[in-house]
């Protein structure tokens, strides 16, 4: 059963004004660990998340369909200052960036294969009155992998060309963290699931079935 994955970061002492720069070094380590250098999107979020967002804006991506006037990306920083320009206490600013990581594809017809294709990971910024002071759980940012399956990849054949990948990507999970933590000068740092079972333990366990 997969699992959402979450990497929470905090800063001590934070102000508001702070955060639009830790943003910028979270986003900007991702192309330093297999990830794409352009923002995907950008949207800012009032109050909590049961609320409409009051700002989006969608740069497009590499592999995907480009918007009507061709920009494919923008910077980290352009993207955070245009969604950050009014900074508020009870707003939370989301974007969306591209990593890539060996996956499971099964084509239609054909035996299932595995291929090095980009997730859209979400990076938010909590400001400290958000969803009733949610930072205090989630991290000042907070960094949604989306499910864990990449690293487990339970329905998959599990030899030496599966566990070979699964640990590729784990190794990529831990070297990015290091980096988010040390480029945004996090002082804790906490990898999370939504159901509270620990990653490494379900690794284990996974590439145990081989024996």
């Amino acid at each position: 059963m997969s699992d959402a994955l979450y990497l929470s970061l905090w800063y001590p002492n934070l102000r508001l004004e702070g955060l639009p720069d830790k943003l910028v070094a979270v986003l900007d380590e991702f192309a330093k660990h297999s990830g794409e250098p352009l923002v995907y999107s950008a949207t800012v979020w009032p109050v909590n998340w049961s609320e409409s967002p009051v700002f989006q804006q969608v740069y497009g991506r590499r592999g995907g369909s480009a918007p009507a006037d061709g920009q494919m990306g923008a910077e980290p920083r352009l993207a955070v200052e245009q969604a950050l320009e009014t900074l508020y206490d009870d707003y939370a600013y989301e974007f969306q960036i591209g990593w890539n990581l060996w996956e499971v594809e099964t084509p239609e017809g054909l035996d299932p294969r595995w291929v090095r294709s980009p997730r859209l990971v979400r990076v938010t910024g909590f400001g400290p009155l958000f969803d009733e002071g949610a930072y205090e759980q989630d991290g000042h940012i907070r960094i949604d992998f989306g499910n864990d399956t990449p690293f487990l990849e339970e329905e998959a054949e599990l030899d030496s060309v599966a566990a070979r990948h699964m640990e590729e990507n784990v190794r990529q999970l831990v070297e990015l963290t290091a980096g988010l933590e040390k480029a945004s000068e996090a002082t804790a740092r906490l990898l999370w699931s939504e159901l509270g079972e620990s990653l490494a333990q379900r690794l284990a366990a996974r590439l145990g079935q081989r024996n």
